[in-house]
């Protein structure tokens, strides 16, 4: 997994969002979407996460106000899309550090990803992808808001794609990169199954990538 996969811009909507009074408090920088904005691909995480000031590049959006640039679920999700051979546009559902206890992430609420998804209708308005890739839940509800429609059960919707008709768009849910090991042998998978998998899914709906 090496640095070059790490990106160098980021997609500015607001220079100052203060949609969130607490986020806007608790918050380093605005984390927002980076890559190219004609990507086939958008992949949608949940919110960036509290990251380390003090380590390398990949010290977390909330420091590099970038999307999906954390050591773990950043470099993780970033090397799985190159390997599959795919440059998404990534991004978020909520474009701010939520702030639990002790500093740590606690989920956003339903308020905070409605403020919110105005700010990723755009993003999937300009880039105008195939295939939007949900890494877990919160990012699944979120595009499911969209359409009007709500989360009933995330796990069995797990590389299963929907077609959003609003964004003229498939989504396809994922496994947050955090909880992938957790629950990739309980939809059946190993770590090589469900990467050849998505790999299968993705090449359906999007084709072989160039």
């Amino acid at each position: 997994m090496g640095d070059s996969l790490y990106p160098s811009r980021r997609t500015v909507l607001e220079a100052d969002c203060r949609r969130c009074p607490g986020l806007a408090e608790c918050r380093t920088r605005i984390s927002w979407g980076t890559g190219p904005t004609d990507a086939d691909v958008v992949v949608v995480g949940e919110a960036p996460g509290a990251g380390d000031p003090d380590a390398d590049q990949w010290r977390g959006g909330n420091h590099t106000g970038m999307a999906y640039t954390t050591r773990h679920s950043g470099r993780r999700i970033r090397a799985l899309f190159d390997r599959l051979g795919y440059e998404p546009y990534f991004t978020n559902a909520v474009k701010c550090f939520p702030e639990g206890e002790e500093g740590t992430n606690r989920e956003p609420t339903s308020e905070e990803r409605a403020n919110c998804r105005p700010y990723l209708e755009r993003e999937l308005d300009e880039v105008a992808p195939a295939v939007v890739a949900a890494t877990g839940k919160h990012a699944t509800a979120t595009l499911l808001a969209v359409e009007g429609r709500s989360l009933d059960g995330f796990v069995d919707r797990v590389l299963t794609p929907e077609r959003l008709p609003a964004l003229d768009t498939w989504l396809l849910p994922l496994l947050h990169p955090s909880y992938q090991d957790v629950w990739v042998a309980r939809l059946g998978y190993d770590d090589g199954a469900y990467e050849a998998a998505l790999r299968e899914t993705l090449a359906a709906l999007v084709g072989e990538p160039s």
